[in-house]
């Protein structure tokens, strides 16, 4: 990390108040409720911003520290943040625990997660890479073969003296590169992709969280037959109404050794694996952009019967709106 001092940003967006600084950052990452915690003296604030597919670079100046809270709201994006200080340094709070970024040391948070967010020092500078959450649900489900929602539980702090501090701090640093004052990386949408998932793939693989233990599993822990026959008869029937009795069946075994055949080799419940075949089924229509079926004829193609429950459990699972992901791919909306 260099430290870099104000003079050496361009700040396209400036203030002097609390409340300004959140309706900046609102306008980017969607509207939502902040709270300063306590009184800052000399509240001004700097920022620049830079937007790409999957990310966005934020430069943020203060000139004195400050402590504040943070709520989303139904249109706020979901995001990683890779938290890069230049002078000073930035904190989160999850109930008694404190993780923060500082000299050496990168910081790793997902937006609203944190009881509280705190800026460290006079001048304070920060570089802040924020991915879409929806780069980090795809890439969970490229790398495990089970449902995922709620908290990632990422290990937050990022030593750069070891070798995947460095590795993640010099891919990092290569994306606010080429992304800053409309570098290279914004006029490649090919190489951005490219380089965020990388980045994602590394922070996934490597940074300790919720699910690293399945990275752990030998090749020989091989499903047994009755699981394997439960997958094909799900996917063979995917689009039907199928009851968990009717796997066991197909598959030869009770209930309850068909899930705890599940609960043993795919770490899930036949439940949950036949919901996520089907949201992905589902999302394949959704990213197929010669697709002309209505959101809701998708929906019930795929045995989501609520389409409200849809988008519920399709938002968890993949950091985005069923409607973002076709709006994203079509470029329009489409009726639903």
């Amino acid at each position: 990390m260099t430290e870099k001092s104000a003079g050496d940003a361009v700040f396209r967006y400036r203030g002097s108040t609390f409340d300004s600084m959140i309706e900046t950052l609102g306008g980017v990452f969607g509207t939502f409720d902040a709270e300063l915690v306590g009184r800052a003296q000399d509240f001004h604030w700097g920022i620049d911003l830079s937007a790409c597919e999957n990310a966005v670079l934020i430069t943020g100046y203060h000139q004195t520290g400050f402590q504040f809270r943070a709520l989303g709201s139904s249109d706020a994006t979901d995001d990683l943040s890779i938290v890069v200080p230049r002078r000073g340094g930035m904190g989160v709070t999850y109930g008694s625990r404190i993780a923060e970024a500082g000299q050496g040391k990168l910081l790793l948070y997902r937006n609203f997660e944190p009881g509280g967010i705190s800026m460290h020092g006079q001048s304070n500078l920060i570089d802040e890479l924020v991915l879409n959450w929806s780069l980090i649900q795809r890439t969970i489900g490229e790398t495990f073969d089970v449902p995922f929602n709620g908290s990632l539980d990422l290990l937050p702090e990022v030593d750069l003296s070891t070798p995947l501090g460095r590795t993640i701090g010099n891919i990092t640093e290569a994306v606010i590169d080429g992304v800053r004052d409309n570098g290279p990386l914004t006029q490649s949408p090919v190489a951005m992709a490219h380089i965020t998932q990388a980045l994602a793939d590394v922070v996934i693989r490597m940074v300790p969280h919720r699910l690293s233990h399945l990275l752990n599993k030998k090749p020989c822990m091989i499903a047994p037959g009755h699981v394997r026959r439960g997958i094909e008869f799900m996917c063979a029937n995917i689009n039907r109404p199928i009851t968990m009795p009717m796997v066991a069946d197909a598959a030869g075994v009770s209930t309850r050794a068909l899930e705890a055949g599940f609960r043993a080799f795919k770490d899930t419940t036949p439940a949950a694996y036949l919901q996520m075949l089907r949201l992905r089924a589902a999302r394949e229509d959704l990213l197929a952009p010669e697709n002309r079926m209505l959101l809701k004829e998708i929906c019930l193609k795929w045995g989501f019967f609520q389409f409200g429950r849809f988008s519920a459990v399709y938002r968890a699972h993949y950091g985005e709106n069923p409607s973002e992901t076709r709006r994203r791919v079509c470029g329009s909306h489409r009726p639903s």
